[in-house]
């Protein structure tokens, strides 16, 4: 009896016995080891100390994406006949991509169990959620928005997380990289050097080439309705003035 109740502790993570089965619970704990050793490439993962069946993932914004610099929070839920058959996805943090709270369909979800494939691990469940995320596909769970709208949700996945208790216990690390971010962006407005793409600062720093990203980003984003407002007046101004001149133009010729 002892043996069985050590098999469904967690591995390394605390002494809270877990909910899932030996198979289950063998197979994540292998895909977790697997993953400390060969990290999904913008993707962190941790399962719960208490449940081995849910794990939080932090998705960061590759590079030239809309998505660049944010950091996107949500969970794997796992059944309990994993690996046989697939989890629901769910993203928690907004992203302009993705509904929130809500199970995503996607090719490895519990959505279509019929394409599943046993022998896929966390890993590639993560790295076929990234490689969605970027594309503009729709499915069940997924929304349309412009890239002005997810550069906009991107500066703001940092402070939506930070409420969030869960991924404070799981990503302590992730959560002091955005309250750096926010401190740094807060000091720059203050001194009113947001824009300000020339400090030599930036060279070799990751955190603050995302930063200033981001800090572009939100100015770009912010440019939407009052740029449309803008747009609107000016040809609205051309508008006046061509029908000023062709007023003018028909004077003249009556009058000639």
């Amino acid at each position: 009896m002892a043996a069985v109740q050590d098999n469904r502790r967690i591995s390394s993570r605390g002494s809270k016995k877990s909910i899932a089965p030996i198979t289950a619970t063998s197979r994540l704990r292998n895909d977790y080891v697997r993953l400390m050793k060969d990290p999904v490439p913008y993707i962190v993962a941790e399962p719960l100390p208490s449940n081995i069946l849910e794990w939080h993932y932090v998705v960061t914004g590759p590079p030239d994406s809309p998505y660049t610099g944010g950091f996107y929070h949500g969970k794997l839920v796992f059944p309990s006949e994993f690996p046989f058959k697939p989890p629901s996805i769910y993203m928690t943090t907004p992203s302009g991509r993705f509904k929130t709270n809500t199970r995503l369909c996607l090719s490895i979800s519990d959505y279509h169990p019929d394409t599943w494939n046993p022998a896929w691990s966390v890993g590639t469940i993560l790295t076929g959620l990234l490689s969605f995320m970027l594309e503009k596909s729709p499915t069940l769970g997924s929304i349309e928005t412009s890239e002005a709208v997810k550069r906009r949700f991107a500066v703001a996945t940092h402070e939506f997380n930070l409420q969030n208790k869960v991924y404070l216990e799981l990503f302590p690390g992730m959560a002091k990289k955005s309250r750096e971010f926010i401190n740094r962006t807060n000091q720059r407005r203050s001194s009113g050097q947001i824009g300000d793409s020339n400090s030599s600062s930036v060279d070799g720093d990751p955190l603050e080439i995302s930063r200033r990203q981001l800090e572009q980003n939100e100015i770009v984003g912010g440019q939407g309705f009052y740029g449309a407002v803008t747009n609107f007046l000016v040809i609205g101004g051309f508008a006046a003035f061509a029908f000023v001149v062709q007023y003018v133009i028909q004077s003249l010729t009556i009058a000639d």
